[in-house]
C-alpha cells in the first residue's frame, strides 16, 4: 500500500521547522568557517601545509570540506587562468575537497605547496637524480621543469647530437669534443662521463653554485657514473635513484622509444642491468609508475626543510 504526502508517516518524514532552520545556521556557519580559513591562508596568517594536514588529520572537519579549487585560489599569484593548469598538473579534479584527495594527490599537492613556499623554509639543495637507461630520467625532469617552474634544473653539456624535439640550452648544451675537452681542462664540470662507451656527458659546474649560493635548490638528472663523481665531489647533495615498475616495463619502455638499433638496445639493456644493481648507493628510491607522481616526489626532496 502506497502512502500518500497527507499522511503522517509521510509527515514524519519532513524535518520540523527548527531544525532546518538549525540545519540553515549550521551551514552558514560551516561556510563562514571556511572562509575565514581560506582568508588567513590568502593573508598568510595560515601556512597552506598546515591547512592540508588538518584536512587530512580530520576530512570532515572545516578545512577537509574546503574545495581544493577554492583552496588554491586562496594561494598567491593563482588566478582562474592558471587553476586548470594547476589541477592538470596535480591529476585532481575540480570537484574534490581537501578531505577527499587520495594518497597520491595528496602527496602531489603537499609537493606543490612545498615548492612554493619562500626559499627561507627550506635548505638550499643539490638533488641528483639518476637510474637505468630508459627509466624516464629526462620524461621526469622535464615534467618539473613544465609545471614547477621554481624549481632550477641543471642543463648538462653532452657530445652526442640531438634527439628530435630537444632544444640547445634547455635539453642539452651540444658540443664537439674538442669543446669538451676543454671544459674538463679548465676544471669547468661538476663531473663528467662517457656513457655506453660512446658519448659523454658533463655538468658546468659554476651554474650549480651560482644557484645554491642564491639559496636555490637545483636539480641534475645526469647518469650513475655522474652521480657517484658528485658524491665524491660534493658529498652534501642528495642522491635519489629512478626505478621502473618492472624489469619487463623497462625493456618495453627502450624498445618503444625506437631511437637505438637493435645492437644498442642490447648494450643499453646490460649496462641497465649493472645500474639497477647500485641502487643501494643512494639516498632514496623513487618508482616512476607515473609521472606525476615520481616528479612529487622528487620535488619534495627539492623543497621540504632539512
Amino acid at each position: 500500500m502506497s502512502v500518500s504526502d497527507d499522511t503522517p508517516a509521510a509527515g514524519r518524514r519532513r524535518p520540523p521547522e527548527v531544525d532546518r532552520t538549525q540545519a540553515s545556521q549550521a551551514a552558514v556557519r560551516a561556510r563562514q568557517a571556511r572562509a575565514e580559513v581560506k582568508r588567513a591562508v590568502a593573508a598568510g596568517d595560515r601556512d597552506a601545509l598546515d591547512v592540508l594536514a588538518a584536512a587530512t588529520t580530520d576530512p570532515a572537519g572545516v578545512e577537509g570540506r574546503i574545495r581544493v579549487t577554492e583552496f588554491l585560489l586562496s594561494l598567491p599569484a593563482i588566478g582562474k587562468t592558471k587553476l586548470p593548469r594547476v589541477l592538470e598538473s596535480l591529476g585532481i579534479s575540480a570537484s574534490k575537497r581537501l578531505g577527499g584527495l587520495g594518497v597520491h594527490q595528496r602527496a602531489r599537492l603537499r609537493a606543490y605547496l612545498e615548492s612554493r613556499r619562500p626559499g627561507g623554509t627550506a635548505v638550499p639543495r643539490l638533488v641528483v637524480l639518476a637510474g637505468p637507461t630508459a627509466v624516464g630520467k629526462g620524461t621526469v625532469a622535464g615534467y618539473i621543469r613544465e609545471r614547477f617552474p621554481e624549481v632550477l634544473l641543471s642543463v648538462s653539456a653532452t657530445t652526442r647530437a640531438p634527439r628530435p624535439g630537444e632544444v640547445e640550452g634547455v635539453s642539452y648544451y651540444f658540443v664537439d669534443d674538442a669543446r669538451f675537452d676543454a671544459m674538463v681542462e679548465r676544471g669547468e664540470l661538476l663531473e663528467w662521463a662517457t656513457v655506453h662507451n660512446s658519448h659523454r656527458y658533463g655538468t658546468p659546474r659554476a651554474p650549480i653554485d651560482e644557484a645554491l649560493a642564491r639559496g636555490e635548490s637545483v636539480l641534475l638528472e645526469i647518469d650513475l657514473q655522474g652521480a657517484r663523481q658528485v658524491r665524491r665531489s660534493m658529498p652534501e647533495a642528495t642522491l635519489v635513484f629512478l626505478l621502473p615498475p618492472s624489469w619487463d616495463e623497462l625493456v618495453r619502455r627502450l624498445v618503444g622509444r625506437g631511437t637505438e638499433s637493435e645492437e644498442e638496445r642490447e648494450r643499453r639493456l646490460r649496462t641497465a642491468r649493472v645500474e639497477l644493481a647500485a641502487q643501494d648507493e643512494f639516498d632514496h628510491r623513487v618508482v616512476n609508475h607515473d609521472v606525476a607522481e615520481a616528479a612529487a616526489e622528487v620535488v619534495h626532496l627539492l623543497t621540504s626543510p632539512a
